[in-house]
């Protein structure tokens, strides 16, 4: 008898977050799950680990499936690293990480908690994929995509999705039926100008408040930014190698003797 897919299941937003529960829900239908998630909001934490401090790692109770919870104090990277060496007793077949409230397209995956969490188990050798919705609230709908969602997971399972090529997928904020389909994209080059909102507390400590605008300036229809703005669900393939192989032949010709 097939063994059905092991699927690890993590995320920024925290376990209690909509975005997660959804993916668990869908997940289920799929294979075994196991779910190892921050305790608290990660968002923006990029790859940071732990290293000087504690990690501490709780079972949850069943929620809502036949699945394994656990909450973890630290990072989404470190959720993912303790699944693999403590956690769980066979290698996962696929990590999913989300569903992110709110975009992780272009420059956001750099910042993002969601996608280091699946490139921690790309790192790993596992297929991953990162998924976010174009919806920052709380309440945000998720029942529109998750039909996607289980077709994308289906497809990298039964196409044997590498391990070095971690999926990042964002989904439009529509209806269903206003979901046109997906597409295969590359990282739009966009990014923010960022500014600091300079306040002062009631004790008189100046303080500061990140905000910014959001620049896209790439006009390619091969974007992810192009396609979510029309309806589609995008999706990029990412790497961890970040060797700018194209310098290479340009830095070689430099001369460092001087």
């Amino acid at each position: 008898m097939n063994q059905r897919p092991l699927i690890l299941v993590t995320n920024d937003d925290g376990i209690t977050a909509p975005g997660i529960r959804t993916l668990i829900e869908v997940m289920n239908t799929i294979g075994d799950v196991v779910v190892v998630a921050p305790d608290s909001p990660q968002s923006a934490m990029g790859h940071a680990i732990t290293i000087n401090s504690t990690l501490y790692c709780s079972e949850m109770k069943k929620v809502d499936g036949p699945q394994k919870e656990y909450q973890c104090s630290g990072t989404p990277a470190d959720c993912v690293k303790l699944a693999i060496n403590e956690l769980l007793d066979r290698k996962p077949d696929l990590c999913v990480s989300g569903v992110n409230h709110g975009s992780n397209s272009s420059i956001n995956v750099v910042y993002s908690g969601t996608m280091s969490a699946a490139i921690e188990a790309g790192i790993e050798g596992i297929p991953a994929i990162g998924f976010s919705l174009l919806d920052y609230s709380w309440n945000a709908d998720f029942t529109p995509i998750k039909p996607f969602i289980e077709k994308i997971v289906r497809a990298a399972l039964e196409n044997k999705q590498r391990p070095d090529v971690v999926l990042n997928v964002n989904f439009p904020a529509l209806a269903e039926d206003r979901i046109k389909g997906i597409r295969i994209c590359r990282q739009a080059k966009a990014n923010w100008v960022e500014k600091f909102d300079k306040r002062q507390s009631p004790l008189g400590r100046d303080y500061y408040w990140l905000t910014g605008e959001f620049i896209n300036e790439d006009k390619g229809q091969d974007t992810d930014e192009w396609a979510l703005k029309e309806g589609y669900v995008s999706v990029v393939p990412t790497q961890f190698d970040l060797t700018a192989h194209h310098a290479i032949q340009e830095l070689n010709n430099w001369n460092f003797e001087k």
